[in-house]
C-alpha cells in the first residue's frame, strides 16, 4: 500500500507540472494564432502557414521584454497579487510557478549552480545550489548552503544543508547538470573538472 501511495504521489508530481505547461503552451498558441490568423489572412489576401507560431514566439519575447523592465515587472507582481487570492488559482499556479522559476537563471530563487557533495555513506551527491547563508551558533558566523538533490524527475528531492567547504563546484552548468539528472546520469561528461 506505500508503494501505491508513493507511486501515485510521485505520478501526481510528475505529471501534473509537465501537463500544464504542455496544456499552457498549446493555450497560447491557440489564442495567438486564432487571433492573428483573421487578420493576417485578410492583410495578405491568403493563409501562410507557421506565422501563427512566429507571432507566439513574438508574443512571448515581447511578454518576456515586459516582463523585465520596472513598470513591466511591477504591474505583473500586483496582477499576480490578485490572482493568487483565488483559492484554486493559487493551489495550482504557485507550485508550477515555483517549478518553473527554478529553471530561469535570472531567478535569485533559482538553481545557482551545480554542487558536488560528498557522503561518506553513499559516496558523492550530485545536487543544485539553490541557497547560501550562515549560522551562527555561539562561534562566529559559519557559512552553509542549501543544496537540492533530486531524487525524481526533478520535482521531488532532497535538501542537503552542509558547511559550505564540503561542497565541490564541478565544471557543470545548470541546463548541463537537469539533463545529466533527466538521462539518469547518462549525459555526465567522461571528465569533469572541478
Amino acid at each position: 500500500m506505500g508503494w501505491l501511495r508513493r507511486s501515485f504521489i510521485t505520478g501526481f508530481f510528475v505529471t501534473v507540472p509537465l501537463f500544464i505547461s504542455v496544456a499552457a503552451i498549446i493555450w497560447i498558441f491557440n489564442v495567438v494564432d486564432s487571433t492573428t490568423t483573421p487578420l493576417y489572412d485578410r492583410l495578405l489576401g491568403r493563409r501562410i502557414p507557421g506565422l501563427g507560431l512566429v507571432s507566439t514566439v513574438i508574443v512571448l519575447v515581447l511578454v518576456g521584454a515586459f516582463a523585465r523592465n520596472v513598470i513591466g515587472r511591477r504591474i505583473l507582481q500586483r496582477t499576480e497579487g490578485w490572482l493568487l487570492r483565488v483559492p484554486v488559482f493559487r493551489t495550482i499556479y504557485a507550485p508550477v510557478r515555483q517549478l518553473i522559476a527554478a529553471f530561469n537563471p535570472d531567478n535569485e530563487y533559482g538553481f545557482k549552480r551545480v554542487v558536488m557533495i560528498e557522503d561518506p555513506r553513499k559516496g558523492y551527491a550530485l545536487g543544485f545550489l539553490t541557497r547560501e547563508f550562515t549560522v551562527d551558533r555561539g562561534h562566529g558566523p559559519e557559512a552553509l548552503i542549501a543544496v537540492f538533490v533530486p531524487t525524481n524527475h526533478l520535482y521531488l528531492g532532497d535538501i542537503v544543508i552542509c558547511p559550505r567547504e564540503r561542497a565541490t563546484f564541478p565544471d557543470i552548468s545548470v541546463e548541463d547538470g537537469i539533463r545529466i539528472f533527466l538521462t539518469g546520469g547518462m549525459a555526465l561528461p567522461p571528465k569533469v573538472r572541478i
